[in-house]
Order: structure tokens, then C-alpha cells, then sequence
């Protein structure tokens, strides 16, 4: 662990679950021990305990052919159905959804009328004479009708690809021409900080490029004024009208595609991951389970994720209806229209579990504590993170003021490849330390290996790898085995490579430190952006820290750090120099930020994520890539033009 670290945990070092969480715990305190002793038999127990199956799996591991490993490979069954039938004779009239659109209107959605939603919509997607494994584009926003549309190509055995509604038309059409969709399902327009993103308007841009799609499926939101190809568009209501609402699941082996989901590749190429259905299933129905310590008859479940993303996918979608899961969903900004929108949505629904970006969690820091302190978060009793390391005063900062100091946080580390969460403490069994993302989830294997390969003793760094196959794990990338073999698996033969770098301290927790290409090197040193941040971030007067490393003839890499600060706080020379000297003393010398550029914001995706790429970009004054992606596209120029003034040493 770094100094950072040791100095901030100096005093709480170690958050110890509440009692009532032991006691919940003591049916799972052996979980891991059991599924180290023999991990294939804990997989077929959560398959067949979680998943309802219309032909068992007598098979749990297929790895003949690595790294294309099989799961529970001849099991049948229908994720639909999992999500939605099995659950409506006792408890078809459980909330399945509550749906809070952004202007303030509301709805709830039962088990019973979001399967009758599905079953209309699969049918009227049948009429439009789509076949089993065809492909599906669906471009919308947070909107019921967003699950619906996955749920329906999932009861149909339709490959559905969900494009995120914050990114461009011409990502759009890129994926859709990557996987030959034929539908393409969208809305008028989506609803963002009370401005209307013009989604049709987009797909229609990108449509002029994919000459393989036959239809397009418009949802009417906004009445943002659109236009109607005429034999190739066709409005959502006249397409489920007079559909019946019972439409027969398809059986599917266990290995069938269920969806395409395209990441970021080194080369700029975006990736299709591709997830089957049995097995991912299983990995998330049964993370959801133990790491949120599920309670369906009474929990009301909050993952704030955009389902455009996988932790959408996994936590929003398919884990918490598996589960049976009362959940909330929300369309709109956080801050529209006012600071509290998240609190007061807690409130009026009980929430009592809650999911969030650490991005998020340093956003509500900066925005100040009196928005959360007026709404009663008393409901809460678990709170966790997910997408990126989370800082530890962040941690500490969410699990005092938003969690009353009595929620345990589960702080997750997975990605879009490993389709389910990793690196987990389970709330009453694993002590949490802020910061750390703990330990594997039971019957996942993980190591931190140097260059060689070689596993670190406890207390080192290097590189994250994961050394045994996992249920919910990418199958391939879409029409590339072979790029899917070179990006995951060559780099550590027989082990996966997420990309990340890790610590683990001497009680064997692990540290991320975010992608290796974030790691700097600096005067010789391995430096993590991250480590860096986060001694930014600790300082009182900082409320957010991005950090990047930019070409430096004396040293190789020189540390540039952009800094938001909290409210009321001015920056001026006096703290640049204070700022550099906290890191100095917190780190060392070596990580003190060569420049330091005070700034309103940062520049951030739709979905939250800080865009560093830009921020080298315009540290090694090189011209800027494509900001259309971005939440908040003019503070590039700002932060460009403050950059060129900041003060170095």
C-alpha cells in the first residue's frame, strides 16, 4: 500500500461490518472457503440454485479449447423468462420498476405488466419477420421501454446491442455496421439537464451509413418533432398495438449469444464483447445476490448506471430481475433540476440499497453536504461504487454522509469483459478498507504478476491478472476471435489481463490503480494517476483531481494535474504551491505535479467518466480529438486556455 494510503487509514484503518450484518452473514461466512475448495462445484450450485433451467446442465466447465471456454454448455433455458415468468405466480404484483422520468413524471411497472410490456413488444418484433440470432441496435435513453426492448430480443433469441444515447451518430453507425443489425430501436428524443437529446435525429445520421437495416422502431418521449422514413420507420405504440400479451420464450443453449456490448479499444476500433446466456446469468444473478445482500420481499434497489453501459446491463437489467428485485430507475441528470434530485428520489422511494461511479461520489463532495443532510437517507443500508478506483476520502466522505456511517460500501472492481463483479468485499464477512476494493468475489481467482509473469509477494504491485475462467466472462469479440486472443489473453499466457494495474498489502486486499497506461513514469518511478489523485483529493480544499503524464525531456513523464475545487475555495498561487507541497509530503518528491490547472470542471463522458485522453492531449499540446461524446464539451477550451498559464516548477 502507498504512504498515501498508510497515512489516510492511519486511524480507520478498517471499517468493521455493523453487528446486524454479521448476524445476516452467518449463513455465507464459509463462502469463500467453499469456493476455493472446489470452485467448479460452487458454480453449479449458484446455476442451479438462481436459474431456472428448461434442461439442466450436466456439464459445468468446458475448457478444451482455451481461451474459449464453455459454461454449463448443454443447459437450456430463456433469460426472459428467468427475469420475468417464473416470478409471476406468487409475485407477478411486486414492483418490478420505479420509473422517475426527469421533467418529474413517474411510473411503476409490476412483474405482471412489465412481462405483458415484453411479450407485445417480442411480438410485434416478430411481425417485423426478425429470426433467432439476428441482431438488434438498440440507441435509447433510461426509459422502462429501454429493459423492455432487451428483454423482448432476449425471449426471442434476437442478439440485442445497446448503444449508449450520449454517443455520437457516427459511433452509432459503427456499431451497428460492425454488427450487421437489422433493427434499430430508438426514441423522438431523451431527456438531459431539461434539454432534449435528439436521438432519432442522431440514428437518422447514422442510418445513411448502414444500408443492412430494414427497420427502425421510434419511441415517442419528448414529441421532439422527427422524421419518418416511410416502409422503414414505424412508431413503437402502432407496433405493439393489438399485440397480444403472451409471447412463447425460445429455448436457447446455454452458449447462444445473448448480446453485443462494444467497449474502447487501444486502436480507436471499438470491441464487441460478446455474453452468452447461461453463464452470465449465473455470475450475475448471484453476485447481485451476495454483494448487495439481497432482500427481494423487502430491499428497494437504486443502481444509478446508465443502462447504455454493462454495470446497466448486469445491475440494472437482468442481476435484479433474476433476483426479483423492486428497483429504481431515473432518466435524467443528477443536478436537474436541483443538487438533491438523487436525495430526494431516496427519500420518496425508501431506497435502501444504492449503487454509484466514484465519479458521482466526488461530484456530490464538491457540490456540498447540505443537499444530502436536508432529505432522510435513513432507508439506506448498503451503498456501493463501480467503474473506477475510488479515492479514499471519497470513500470515507460516502460512507459517512450519504451512508449515516451505518451502511457498509461495497466498493466493486469489474469491467465490461468480465460481464459480473470481480474484486468485492460481501457485506458481514469481509472487513472494508476505504479505498480497496478487497478481495476476489468466491470462485474468482486473481494475482498481481510482474513483468515475467511471476505472482508478487503481498505488499507489491504490478499487474492485475485473473487466473482461473468464471461463468460470466466474454466469449470472444464479435467476428474477431483472434483480436479477443491477442487484447486478453497473450500478454500473461493462460491468465486474463484486464489491463489493470494492482497493489496488494499485507492482508492480501487489493488495490486498483486503474489501467496500466495510466501508470506514469517518472524520473524512473512508476507513478499511478490514481495514488496522485487521490493525495489531491485528500487536501480539504479540493473537491476532484484528474491527473495525467505528459512527454518531458528531463524527466521522461512530468506529472500534470487538473484540479477542481470546493466550493467557496479560490485558487490562487499560494495554493498551487500548498497543493504541491501536500502531495510532496504525502507521496514524496518524486509525485509532486510538475503543473496544476484549477478548473470549474472536468471534461467527462455522458456517463460520468473523466476523459484523460483530452487532458494529455491539451497538457502535450496536440490537437483535440472528438469531444462530441462529452457531457460538457466547452470546458476543454477552458481548461485549454488556463493550461497555458499554469504554473510550473
Amino acid at each position: 500500500m502507498s504512504q498515501a494510503l498508510e497515512n489516510l487509514l492511519s486511524e480507520d484503518r478498517k471499517f468493521e461490518p455493523e453487528p446486524e450484518f454479521i448476524e445476516k452473514a452467518n449463513g455465507k461466512m464459509g463462502i469463500h472457503e467453499e469456493a476455493a475448495a472446489d470452485y467448479l462445484a460452487f458454480w453449479q450450485q449458484q446455476a442451479l440454485s438462481l436459474i431456472s433451467w428448461d434442461a439442466e446442465p450436466t456439464q459445468v466447465l468446458d475448457d478444451s479449447n482455451p481461451p474459449f471456454f464453455k459454461w454449463f454448455s448443454d443447459g437450456r433455458l430463456n433469460v426472459s423468462a428467468n427475469c420475468l415468468d417464473r416470478h409471476l405466480d406468487s409475485h407477478g404484483d411486486q414492483v418490478a420498476y420505479y420509473w422517475v422520468g426527469e421533467p418529474g413524471e413517474t411510473r411503476t411497472l409490476t412483474y405482471r405488466e412489465l412481462h405483458a410490456e415484453v411479450c407485445r413488444f417480442a411480438n410485434g418484433l416478430k411481425s417485423l419477420g426478425v429470426a433467432e440470432g439476428d441482431r438488434v441496435a438498440i440507441y435509447m435513453g433510461m426509459v422502462p421501454e429501454l429493459p423492455v426492448a432487451m428483454l423482448a430480443c432476449a425471449r426471442l433469441g434476437l442478439v440485442h446491442s445497446v448503444v449508449f444515447g450520449g454517443f455520437s451518430s457516427e459511433a452509432l453507425s459503427s456499431r451497428i455496421l460492425d454488427a450487421d443489425a437489422r433493427v434499430v430501436i430508438t426514441q423522438d428524443g431523451a431527456w438531459r439537464a431539461g434539454n432534449v437529446v435528439p436521438l432519432k435525429a442522431n440514428a437518422d445520421i447514422a442510418l445513411s451509413n448502414t444500408p443492412g437495416v430494414e427497420h427502425v422502431v421510434v419511441l415517442k418521449r419528448t414529441d421532439h418533432g422527427v422524421e419518418m422514413t416511410e416502409g422503414r420507420d414505424i412508431w413503437w405504440h402502432d407496433l405493439v398495438e393489438g399485440q397480444p400479451e403472451e409471447c412463447e420464450p425460445v429455448i436457447l443453449g446455454a452458449e447462444d449469444p445473448l448480446y453485443i456490448l462494444y467497449t474502447s479499444g487501444t486502436t480507436g476500433r471499438p470491441k464487441g464483447i460478446v455474453h452468452t446466456q447461461g453463464g452470465y446469468l449465473t455470475g450475475i444473478a448471484a453476485t447481485h445476490h451476495y454483494v448487495f445482500d439481497l432482500k427481494p420481499d423487502s430491499d428497494v434497489y437504486w443502481c444509478g448506471a446508465d443502462i447504455g453501459w454493462v454495470t446497466g446491463h448486469s445491475y440494472i437489467v437482468y442481476g435484479p430481475l433474476a433476483n426479483r428485485t423492486t428497483s429504481v430507475m431515473y432518466e435524467g441528470a443528477p443536478n436537474f433540476p436541483d443538487l438533491d434530485r438523487l436525495w430526494q428520489i431516496i427519500e420518496d422511494y425508501k431506497v435502501s440499497i444504492f449503487y454509484t461511479a466514484p465519479t458521482a461520489i466526488r461530484t456530490f463532495m464538491k457540490w456540498g453536504d447540505e443537499h444530502v443532510i436536508k432529505h432522510d437517507l435513513s432507508s439506506l443500508r448498503l451503498i456501493g461504487t463501480v467503474g473506477e478506483p475510488i479515492n479514499p476520502e471519497a470513500w470515507i466522505w460516502y460512507q459517512k454522509t450519504i451512508g449515516g456511517g451505518r451502511c457498509p460500501v461495497v466498493d466493486t472492481w469489474w469491467q465490461t469483459e468480465t460481464g459480473a463483479i470481480m474484486i468485492t468485499p460481501l457485506p458481514g464477512v469481509v472487513p472494508t478498507k476505504p479505498g480497496s476494493a478487497t478481495i476476489p468475489f468466491p470462485g474468482i481467482f486473481a494475482d498481481v504478476v510482474d513483468d515475467a509473469g511471476e505472482s508478487v509477494p503481498l505488499g507489491g504491485g504490478g499487474y492485475l491478472v485473473l487466473t482461473k475462467p468464471w461463468p460470466a466472462m466474454a466469449r470472444t469479440i464479435y467476428g474477431d476471435d483472434q483480436r479477443f486472443v491477442d487484447t486478453y489473453w497473450s500478454r500473461f499466457p493462460d491468465r486474463y489481463f484486464p489491463g489493470d494495474g494492482a497493489k496488494r498489502d499485507e492482508d492480501g486486499y487489493f488495490w486498483l490503480l486503474g489501467r496500466v497506461d495510466d501508470i506514469m513514469l517518472v524520473s524512473g518511478h512508476n507513478i499511478s494517476t490514481t495514488e496522485v489523485e487521490s493525495a489531491l483529493v485528500s487536501h480539504v480544499s479540493v473537491a476532484e483531481a484528474a491527473v495525467v503524464g505528459r512527454r518531458d525531456d528531463l524527466t521522461g513523464q512530468a506529472i500534470a494535474a487538473f484540479v477542481t475545487l470546493r466550493a467557496g475555495v479560490e485558487g490562487d498561487e499560494a495554493l498551487l504551491q500548498a497543493l504541491r507541497d501536500h502531495v510532496s509530503q504525502t507521496l514524496g518528491p518524486i509525485a509532486k505535479p510538475k503543473s496544476i490547472v484549477f478548473t470549474d470542471d472536468l471534461p467527462k463522458t455522458r456517463s460520468g467518466k473523466i476523459m484523460r485522453r483530452l487532458l494529455q492531449d491539451i497538457s502535450e499540446q496536440r490537437q483535440l480529438g472528438d469531444v462530441t461524446t462529452l457531457a460538457n464539451e466547452t470546458v476543454v477550451q477552458e481548461i485549454a486556455a488556463k493550461s497555458s498559464v499554469s504554473t510550473e516548477d
